[in-house]
């Protein structure tokens, strides 16, 4: 053979491995990116019926959204803490089993301490929503809603911890089709006691909440009969003893998970921020930032499942001591996801009223003025959907490096010292307004974007990439 030829089969062998890490990337992401799309629609459904009961009660259950999303950060953090733990032990192969049940029942013991706080400021809703300077009426109804959807934040927090499990074993459908499944469980339950069908009393939107515990509790239930009934995992004993509490396990998922947790509080509370920024320019541009935001979210979810397959395929990498593999599972990911947001980006800026149109009835008061303002909110979001798209896999692949430290700390510096401040000045000072506040956002995404990219290519690409070296298999 000669030197040309070892080096074409050189390039056939690396082109096949690129093929192959995004065909395992994908068969790992899409049925994870529909499981967020079904938490969402667990949201549309309970808007659609509130929206049809009273615009009151639509509103104080928009207006708990914030604290709500906020008190999940914590369960959301450590469960993505414990699916790069598991999918780390699950490569290493020699005694993973043992380590991985170590996991799971500390990660299980983390979501329940991490709701716990949350669960507190819940019941008290109502008067944290009134500190805040919220209408006091809305503020009843909205603790009304708190204290029922309250009950299903353990039980949430134990499905995100389980759905890790199954992303670590490379099997994302069981959580998929349960997703998929409690969204007519959530609309069936709630159509009952929101409105007093079937005999049962009218609930109104304390009905909507605990249609919401219900599914949660049922999406937990139903996946743990899966991971106890399943053969393949039935042999890893995952519940057994799960009262123990292992402390150093837990410590470390706590150490990884905490600052994954702050990253995604930091980027809930901007756009909790933005939305009240958005209040002092009144109705119609609070109306268009959220037909805006619920476009782009939408679109969000898709990176989203590519950022929590990227923490599972570098993580697995990392375990088998294959830094090159890593490497590859991290960029194939962040590739993958601009290949998806590209055009998304391209839709947005080229149409941004046909979509701001599915959302609006044009005979409905100011909605001429709110399609206007939504449509260049929406060309704004079209130019941070790349950088969106980047900076979620670019985080997800970090995790699965178990750096997570530094990428809070670009959170808080991208999304608040530039992020925040960008759009408080170009929305006032500069006397943009409500596109000034958009402005801002593209400024900050752009900003978080470029350095997780540059962190992740940095440590990437050093040698000696292994597993079991503390928390970071590469010192930062």
């Amino acid at each position: 053979m000669t030197e040309n030829d070892g080096e074409a089969a050189g390039a056939r062998r690396e082109r096949a491995g690129w093929w192959a890490e995004a065909r395992a990337t994908l068969l790992l992401a899409w049925p994870m990116a529909l499981t967020n799309l079904s938490q969402m629609a667990l949201l549309a459904t309970d808007a659609a019926y509130l929206g049809h009961l009273s615009t009151e009660a639509l509103a104080a259950v928009t207006l708990s959204g914030t604290l709500f999303w906020t008190m999940l950060s914590p369960g959301f953090g450590l469960s993505f803490a414990s699916a790069a733990l598991l999918a780390q032990e699950r490569g290493r192969r020699v005694g993973h089993v043992r380590a991985m049940r170590r996991t799971l029942r500390a990660g299980f013991w983390g979501a329940v301490l991490a709701a716990l706080p949350g669960m507190v400021l819940l019941w008290n809703g109502g008067a944290v929503l009134r500190l805040l300077g919220q209408d006091p009426a809305l503020a009843g109804q909205a603790q009304e809603f708190m204290r029922a959807v309250l009950w299903g934040i353990i039980p949430f927090g134990l499905f995100l911890t389980l759905r890790g499990l199954m992303a670590a074993m490379e099997r994302p459908w069981a959580p998929l089709v349960i997703g998929v499944l409690a969204v007519p469980l959530n609309a069936l339950i709630g159509w009952v006691l929101i409105f007093g069908n079937l005999g049962a009393p009218a609930l109104g939107v304390q009905g909507a909440g605990i249609a919401g515990a219900a599914a949660d509790t049922f999406m937990f239930a139903a996946l743990a009969l899966v991971v106890a009934r399943d053969r393949r995992l039935r042999r890893y004993r995952f519940f057994g003893r799960l009262w123990r509490l292992d402390l150093s396990r837990l410590g470390k998922v706590l150490w990884l998970g905490l600052p994954i947790s702050a990253q995604m509080l930091l980027e809930i509370g901007l756009f909790s921020a933005v939305g009240l920024v958005m209040g002092a320019f009144g109705a119609v541009a609070v109306a268009a930032h959220a037909i805006a935001l619920q476009i782009a979210s939408t679109t969000f979810a898709i990176p989203l499942g590519l950022a929590q397959a990227a923490t599972t395929r570098v993580g697995l990498a990392v375990g088998a001591a294959r830094p090159r593999a890593a490497w590859r599972a991290g960029w194939t990911a962040i590739l993958l996801s601009v290949a998806f947001m590209g055009p998304m980006a391209a839709v947005m800026l080229l149409a941004p009223g046909a979509l701001v149109a599915l959302f609006l009835d044009p005979a409905a008061p100011g909605a001429t003025e709110t399609a206007a303002l939504a449509a260049t909110l929406l060309f704004l979001a079209g130019l941070f959907q790349l950088s969106d798209g980047v900076q979620v896999v670019g985080a997800g692949a970090l995790r699965g490096l178990q750096d997570t430290r530094v990428p809070m700390l670009i959170a808080a510096a991208g999304y608040w010292a530039l992020g925040f401040t960008a759009a408080v000045a170009l929305a006032f000072p500069a006397g943009l307004g409500p596109p000034g506040i958009w402005a801002g956002l593209v400024v900050g995404l752009l900003g978080v974007a470029g350095a997780m990219g540059w962190r992740w290519a940095r440590l990437s690409a050093r040698g000696g990439l292994t597993a079991g070296r503390g928390l970071a298999p590469i010192a930062p």
